[in-house]
């Protein structure tokens, strides 16, 4: 079909996917000449998108007005995972340094926590912002694992959790116990529900594959309600939610767009593994897609919950 990407397209598996997306629109292929993409981070002031490129130790720019791409930060600490926070600061998880940082308006980086109970973090991978200022993020082990997007180290806290940080006290809290890798994670509209990727599957035969779905009360404690999807394609990694509650989530043969109620409703088709998402442009309506080298973009009906 004319003007479409090799290997892109949408797959309906649900009758109310149709509604998500016009019908001729496409994917775009952005930007290519990454190793691993990831950490894609939307700024609406500046029409601009930032996003990490692991391996090759930078974080990339590309500019919404221009169509022009360009290195944001470099050397990045093997940056993985970013996010804007409610006062539009950039918030990035650093694989080299085991940190969480927040770069200033003046381009000062600030960390906000680097340990718990004194010991060094393994190596934080994704994050998120709730409306309350505080900043939860994820801590599995695959920065420290090998040199190839870290340094191999030895994990000193003895396992991989879910974290809460609040910035106006400079505390930083476990909420999770229980996940073997511990990867994408995303509020509801409400903040009532917090959504956590598990890739466990990645080194162990039988680990888990899915997003689990926990109920947030509101002094942050979390109860787990259960597995909300197993991945039917590789493994889920990083997702964001939509003003309607959809999920739209990373897979190895594209985005998967899941129902609140746990259907999925289809696929966009990309040609490269999938590893994270964000939703951007002025209507928050453009899904912004980065894949193991390249970066995609997609207009949709739906809109992004929040910006980060």
């Amino acid at each position: 079909m004319f003007g479409q990407i090799d290997g892109t397209g949408f797959e309906v598996l649900d009758p109310r996917f149709e509604s998500c997306f016009v019908g001729h629109a496409r994917a775009e292929r952005l930007w290519t000449g990454g190793r691993w993409l990831e950490g894609p981070a939307w700024f609406a002031a500046g029409r601009y998108l930032v996003f990490s490129d692991i391996p090759n130790n930078r974080m990339m720019r590309y500019d919404d007005t221009s169509g022009h791409t360009s290195v944001f930060r470099a050397p990045s600490n093997n940056s993985n995972g970013n996010t804007v926070d409610n006062q539009g600061r950039l918030i990035t998880c650093e694989h080299l340094t085991r940190r969480v940082t927040r770069t200033e308006f003046d381009g000062t980086i600030t960390v906000l926590t680097d340990r718990i109970a004194g010991k060094r973090l393994n190596s934080p991978n994704d994050v998120t912002v709730k409306s309350d200022g505080t900043v939860w993020f994820t801590d599995p082990s695959y920065g420290i694992l090998h040199d190839y997007e870290g340094d191999y180290g030895e994990a000193e806290i003895g396992g991989c959790h879910v974290y809460r940080h609040d910035p106006a006290r400079g505390t930083t809290d476990q909420v999770t116990s229980d996940f073997v890798k511990p990867n994408g994670l995303a509020f509801s509209p409400d903040e009532t529900v917090l959504y956590i990727a598990d890739t466990g599957a990645t080194h162990l035969p039988s680990g888990p594959r899915h997003i689990r779905k926990l109920a947030v009360s509101n002094d942050g404690r979390l109860t787990d309600l259960g597995v909300f999807a197993e991945c039917t394609s590789g493994l889920f990694d990083g997702f964001r939610v939509d003003r309607k509650g959809r999920i739209w989530t990373s897979a190895g043969d594209g985005v998967h767009a899941y129902d609140p109620d746990g259907t999925l409703l289809g696929k966009i088709r990309i040609p490269e593994g999938v590893s994270n998402v964000t939703f951007g442009g002025d209507k928050l309506n453009r899904l912004f897609i980065t894949a193991s080298t390249s970066l995609y973009a997609v207009y949709l009906t739906a809109n992004g919950s929040r910006l980060g």
